[in-house]
């Protein structure tokens, strides 16, 4: 296999949709909890980048393995495409997450065991998006999954990398009498979930932009998404909505203590995402119009770690 192909099996291009909740969590967990602890955010991010691998490479081989279209199989997927071997495909795919797990077992053993519960819920989701007999990508709840594993599982767990030690969510166990204590700060934890809704909202958007775009051809390949269900109509209003509802997350955030005044930054971003929503709206389904849901991302959670680095030149000067 060659490098080239290795990047196309596991779409190196879209890990930067894993990137942003990774960085952003590390700026609420300095802006909010005042804490960052480096050495174990780096070897997570490390275990999280090859985990994403794990799972398009998944992605991909199961789409292989389950098409019904011929062109598809031998023309658009890599491992057709690129006539690589499916026994070496599924070898990689076994080591790539036996090195995660050994990575998410010794950050559990030193930082907790609720990292571990939180890592193996990510897991599961990330494996059967598109394995088993019923794969999630094929129900109409695949922008929910990815929404929630990668908006908030990542962020959830890089916040709880750097408070594990203040305890704002927290799982006691005691092995050798078998009892077990979960404890934690509600507000906090409400904070980190509104925190995380921009960042749920627009990964949940690139998934919906791919549904919008493909419906035939996954309804060809027996792939019933959500938009199979609500049609493209409805399907450009939420995907709208879950654009609008990422600056009401900021704004309820603001008002709520969760976030500083610096983070309206994020609102000079508005006019050219409206802009980019008349476009993709326009451009469907022509294949161009996925790129959108990458830019909206890609331009909305930049600003929004700006807003959170502003926010920590802020309290350094204030």
């Amino acid at each position: 296999m060659s490098l080239r192909s290795f990047f196309d099996l596991v779409e190196i291009k879209t890990k930067i949709a894993s990137l942003f909740p990774f960085v952003i969590g590390s700026l609420f967990s300095l802006t909010y909890f005042g804490q960052f602890h480096w050495q174990e955010t780096l070897l997570f991010f490390v275990g999280m980048i090859v985990f994403d691998m794990t799972t398009t490479a998944i992605n991909n081989y199961m789409d292989y393995q389950k098409a019904h279209s011929t062109a598809y199989k031998y023309e658009e997927n890599v491992i057709g495409k690129d006539q690589l071997s499916v026994n070496f495909v599924r070898g990689l795919i076994i080591g790539m997450i036996l090195f995660t797990a050994g990575i998410g077992l010794y950050l559990s053993f030193h930082t907790g065991w609720l990292l571990l519960v939180m890592g193996l819920v990510c897991c599961f989701i990330g494996v059967f998006y598109t394995a088993g007999p019923i794969p999630l990508s094929r129900m109409p709840l695949g922008e929910v999954f990815s929404g929630f594993t990668m908006g908030l599982g990542i962020f959830a767990m890089v916040v709880y990398l750097n408070t594990y030690d203040q305890k704002a969510f927290f799982l006691d166990l005691h092995f050798a009498s078998g009892r077990f204590v979960l404890e934690g700060n509600f507000w906090q934890v409400a904070a980190l979930v509104l925190a995380s809704l921009p960042l749920v909202f627009m990964i949940a958007n690139i998934m919906l932009a791919n549904n919008l775009r493909d419906l035939e051809t996954d309804i060809e390949n027996h792939r019933y998404t959500l938009v199979y269900y609500i049609g493209r109509d409805t399907g450009l209003k939420l995907f709208s909505g879950l654009v609008y509802g990422s600056y009401g997350a900021i704004l309820l955030g603001l008002v709520l203590g969760v976030f500083e005044w610096p983070i309206l930054l994020v609102f000079l971003t508005l006019p050219k995402l409206r802009q980019n929503l008349a476009a993709h709206k326009a451009e469907l389904p022509a294949p161009h119009s996925f790129v959108y849901s990458l830019k909206n991302m890609v331009r909305f959670n930049s600003s929004y770690a700006l807003g959170l680095v502003a926010t920590l030149v802020w309290q350094y000067f204030r």
